[in-house]
């Protein structure tokens, strides 16, 4: 695996926010992502299931253990 696969990875930045109807300064919440990776819609499961791994990473980076 690359070093950079995020940056493939982000090509539509706001697309889940506008999938879900949610202004872009908002917050996703939780409970949304969780429901939108279980879609029937599988590019939106996908832009979830991205989002999961993402938050993950930013959790680990800023202060835990990498």
């Amino acid at each position: 695996m690359s070093g950079n696969w995020i940056a493939g990875a982000v090509k539509n930045k706001g697309s889940l926010h506008r999938s879900l109807h949610i202004p872009k300064g908002d917050i996703i919440p939780q409970s949304k992502i969780m429901k939108a990776e279980h879609a029937d819609n599988p590019a939106l499961a996908k832009k979830a299931r991205l989002a999961e791994t993402l938050e993950h990473l930013h959790k680990r980076c800023n202060g835990g253990p990498v």
